[in-house]
């Protein structure tokens, strides 16, 4: 008899990968490998570090080490020992708390430290240490208590940053806004193999394996304007198609029409691969990793959606619009990934059961808004990964809809309006990415009638690099989707909103020439929306 070993070798792993992950989170030791501290002759540090997943009284503080034979499984260094230190003071003359943890072959030697018992709504500095060398100073902060009266939050969003595309001189500028968290909305990679780069081109070729991954990762992480942003404050994330591949949905294979060399049999392998390596380059808690190795490779989840409370001021929902994803439908030739369609000749089109955030999440969205009034929150802003707003990109009375965005679940977005209005969910507030292209306006209550209800507003964001096709049709976009009132397919850059209890501000910045490592910024055009009135007026 043939016994295949395979199955128990993958619980093993996995089994592995979940101790590894809570010891790193607790700053424990694991005894199955012996201590190994190499003799460094470079800066292990060259990713950078981070911070993120801030709660009002604990934090992650991330980095991953760059060692020896870095990309060379045979270089034989099991784990190295991280000490860390966070403090009141960029001198480190007043230490908050110090620990060690542990940087381990098979998380990729990144480290994930969960600092708790802290006081809320104070900035912090920290910095690690591997033998002689420091590592880059990071400023983090905690948020304030649910119940605290506060009076402002100002954060930025931003998404799309494909190397190929340009320079991340946007993330240089952001540094100088004065940010207290950054929202990042999707596309921190990208799995192409970059080949029709005019600007400069990322190494290997197309991402498929773990190491694939973790190297892309690297080479983005290696980014000085990138990281210097990472080190600036926290952040909170959320990923989109191009962490694992183009267009894909769910447990479905993307790729719509793109060379891609991988199989769709392949397709939950390849996903479980990339979603750890996200994990290991990301500020996030163990316990996402931990709760998806049940078995990432047959379709569990790594839960990411999740809320934020910013005192009485505001609640952030960041939520998931990859994972869970039904595919989409009526795709030309019937290829997978995504189409422009035309809905009349679409009858799975308005299928009440398809969803964009798979029904879990949705349930848990709309329980969330069920409970918004006993919370007294200002503000409610949902960071998600594309375009809300139906968008017709055909002129006069018939319809095309691109179907991978929230046109393409028009029943799945009609349940959420429903629900913000039903509980009279307080000044909703919609942030997107996906689009490279800048479009503000306004949510409404039933996109087929232009004079329907504005239920809230929306900011969807242009790309940090990532191309567009510009503003030839703009004008025209924007004439037959009146609900929209901005919109610019040309600049790139991010957007930072300012709140306060009575009002709301989004200003878009913008790159004078992506292409340019010393581009500079100005302001694209600003927008003001009043609290308790969901009208957005730029100003």
């Amino acid at each position: 008899m043939v016994i295949n070993f395979e199955p128990i070798k993958r619980m093993q792993n996995r089994r592995r990968l979940l101790q590894l992950a809570a010891a790193s989170a607790a700053t424990l030791w694991l005894s199955s490998c012996a201590r190994s501290q190499p003799r460094l002759t470079s800066d292990p540090f060259a990713l950078g570090v981070a911070s993120g997943s801030p709660t009002a009284d604990s934090l992650v503080l991330w980095t991953r080490l760059v060692l020896p034979g870095f990309f060379d499984s045979s270089v034989g260094l099991c784990r190295v020992m991280v000490r860390w230190e966070l403090a009141h003071d960029d001198q480190f003359t007043r230490i908050v708390q110090s620990g060690q943890s542990m940087a381990d072959s098979e998380l990729a030697y990144s480290v994930h430290v969960e600092v708790a018992g802290l006081e809320s709504d104070r900035w912090y500095f920290y910095r690690f240490m591997v033998g002689d060398f420091l590592s880059p100073i990071g400023r983090t902060r905690t948020i304030p208590k649910p119940d605290a009266a506060v009076t402002r939050l100002r954060l930025a969003y931003a998404s799309c940053q494909k190397w190929e595309d340009g320079y991340f001189s946007a993330w240089r500028h952001m540094r100088q806004e004065g940010l207290d968290v950054v929202i990042f909305l999707g596309d921190y990679i990208y799995e192409y193999p970059g080949l029709s780069s005019k600007v400069r081109h990322p190494s290997g070729g197309w991402v498929l394996s773990l190491d694939d991954y973790r190297q892309r990762y690297a080479l983005y992480k290696g980014d000085a304007d990138l990281q210097a942003m990472h080190a600036a404050c926290p952040w909170l994330v959320t990923w989109d198609d191009h962490e694992v591949q183009n267009d894909y949905a769910g447990v479905q294979a993307g790729n719509s029409g793109f060379a891609d060399p991988s199989s769709a049999a392949n397709f939950l392998v390849r996903r479980a691969g990339a979603y750890q390596a996200w994990y290991e380059h990301m500020p996030v808690r163990a316990s996402i990793l931990t709760q998806g190795l049940a078995g990432l490779t047959s379709g569990a989840e790594m839960r990411i959606y999740n809320r934020l409370q910013y005192g009485q001021l505001a609640s952030l929902y960041l939520l998931d619009g990859r994972q869970y994803k039904d595919p989409q439908v009526c795709n030309k030739r019937g290829a997978s990934g995504s189409s422009k369609v035309k809905p009349t000749t679409c009858a799975q089109w308005r299928d009440p059961q398809r969803s964009l955030l798979g029904r879990q999440q949705e349930g848990w969205l709309l329980d969330e808004f069920s409970r918004t009034r006993s919370r007294e929150t200002h503000w409610n802003l949902l960071g998600q990964q594309t375009l809300f707003g139906q968008r017709d990109l055909k002129v006069g009375p018939d319809q095309t809809f691109w179907n991978d965005g929230w046109d393409g679940y028009p029943a799945a977005r009609r349940r959420l309006t429903d629900s913000l209005r039903q509980h009279q969910v307080a000044n909703p507030v919609v942030l997107g990415g996906d689009m490279h292209e800048n479009w503000v306006g306004h949510v409404k209550a039933d996109y087929a009638d232009p004079g329907s209800a504005s239920v809230g507003v929306e900011f969807c964001g242009t790309s940090i690099t990532s191309r567009s096709g510009g503003n030839a049709k703009t004008a025209e976009r924007l004439a037959e989707n009146p609900h929209f009132v901005f919109a610019d397919a040309m600049r790139k850059g991010y957007g930072v909103v300012e709140i306060t209890s009575t009002q709301l501000s989004t200003t878009l910045r913008v790159v004078d020439d992506v292409t340019r490592q010393d581009s500079q910024i100005e302001t694209l055009a600003r927008f003001v929306v009043e609290a308790g009135r969901p009208v957005v007026e730029q100003t």
